[in-house]
Order: structure tokens, then sequence, then C-alpha cells
């Protein structure tokens, strides 16, 4: 089974590039969008061409803001949205598809900030995030992907120095709320394949940042324990352009 990841940066804005030809190039079996800023019925149509059997969208009540979208070949026994808390459910950033032998999270965590205006509430996201994965687990394994905003270690991103504390995706709390996640019994798919592997899944359109390749590993497969024998591969598309993230796949034998 191959799933995929994407933080797309807006679904309008991909689908006049190379999009619908990298998806099918990519193959995948089920696919997570993040960022797809527009409401659910919007991003359904435009996601037609990729011609999924089932396909769903959580959009954020802010228009052009967050959302998510999942698409299928396989049928989910269940599709929930959200963590079921208020507080969190507003800017449609998770979906979770139930299948046989595991539940698949897509989710596009909060980002601090600038100034790490919202380090607080990004705080309080990580807490009821690790919650409710947990709460899944309790019943069968677990694949959480997406979009984390987070560089977890030193070697996630280019400049680590420099942004340390000073920069949304590489303070302490975030660290340290994906370290809870790991030790809760998650396991950076990534990273347990490819432990000294210096590759990145995102980089700034500001500063060029992609040709320079001064980039973050920020987009993630995080699995159950029980689930990381069966872990093929993940693969990181760096070579797929179209968005300022790179589409990411993770080959598990389910």
């Amino acid at each position: 089974m191959k799933i995929t990841t994407w933080n797309v940066n807006g679904i309008r804005a991909i689908m006049k590039k190379n999009f619908v030809n990298d998806i099918q190039k990519i193959s995948p079996d089920i696919l997570c969008l993040q960022e797809t800023k527009a409401d659910a019925e919007t991003v359904l149509e435009l996601l037609k061409p990729l011609n999924f059997k089932y396909m769903y969208a959580n959009a954020a009540e802010k228009k052009g803001y967050s959302g998510t979208a999942l698409l299928s070949n396989i049928e989910p026994l269940s599709v929930t949205y959200g963590i079921g808390m208020k507080e969190h459910d507003n800017e449609g950033r998770v979906i979770t598809a139930e299948f046989q032998d595991f539940y698949l999270v897509n989710v596009y965590t909060p980002n601090s900030g600038q100034q790490l205006k919202r380090l607080g509430y990004r705080e309080e996201w990580n807490k009821a995030f690790r919650d409710y994965l947990l709460k899944l687990e309790e019943k069968k394994p677990v694949i959480a992907c997406g979009d984390f905003n987070v560089a977890h270690q030193a070697i996630d991103l280019k400049n680590p120095k420099s942004n340390y504390n000073k920069t949304a995706g590489y303070t302490q709390v975030e660290i340290d709320a994906m370290s809870d996640l790991l030790q809760s019994g998650f396991i950076d798919a990534f990273r347990y394949l490819y432990p000294d592997k210096i590759q990145y899944t995102y980089w700034n359109y500001k500063f060029r940042a992609r040709e320079r390749n001064a980039g973050w590993r920020i987009d993630y497969f995080l699995v159950s324990k029980k689930l990381i024998d069966k872990v093929i591969d993940v693969i990181i598309h760096d070579d797929i352009y179209g968005s300022d993230h790179a589409p990411v796949s993770l080959l598990i034998d389910l």
C-alpha cells in the first residue's frame, strides 16, 4: 500500500500546475492533502480529475485558510473530521479514516506564526492532538501523516542555530511536543529508516530556498510501534514541484 501526503499550499493554485500528472506519477492508494485553502465543495470538485473512488474534505470556517482532504481507492470503514474539541476544530485541520487494520490521520498542524504569536495555542493543540491519537490507538494502530510544522532535530533543517527558539517550527516547545508524541509510542518512519539522511520537505518561497536546498523536514509519517515492521520505505519526492512542500510517500505492507 502506498500513502502519500502533500501540503499543496492552495488547491486552486496547484491545480494550475502539473498536479494531476504528478499524482498519477506517484500513484498512491491513498492521498492526504493539507492547506487546501478552499471550501469542501470546491476542493472535491477540483480534485475530480484525480479519479479517486472516495474523497473527503475538511474546510476552515475562515475562507481561503488551512483545510485538508483525503482521497482513497480503498473504502474507509468510517471517516471523521476534527479531533472532537470545538476550540480546535474550526480550522479544518484533521481528517481521520478508519480502515480494517489501522486508523489514518491526516493533519495540518497549526503554525506558531510570525513572532511566535500562536505558540501558546500551538502548545494546547499539541497536547490535544497527542491525546486524540492515543485514544485511537487504544482501538487499533495509527498512521498519522501530514504537515506537523516542526523540525524535530537539528538534522531536520538547514540552519538550526539561527532558527532555534526564534522561528516557528523550531522552538523548544514544538520540539518537546514531537518528542512527547514519539515517546508515547509513535515512530517517525523516515528517521527510523534513515537515521543520518539529510533530506527536506519544505523550502521557504521568499529566499529562493529550494534552489539552495535551505529546507526543513516538517512533513512526516508517524506510525504506531506495532506497524513499524510493516514499513517498507518512506520516499520524499523532492524532485516534484508545485508547492513549497514536497510530497512524501509511505510504502507499507498491510
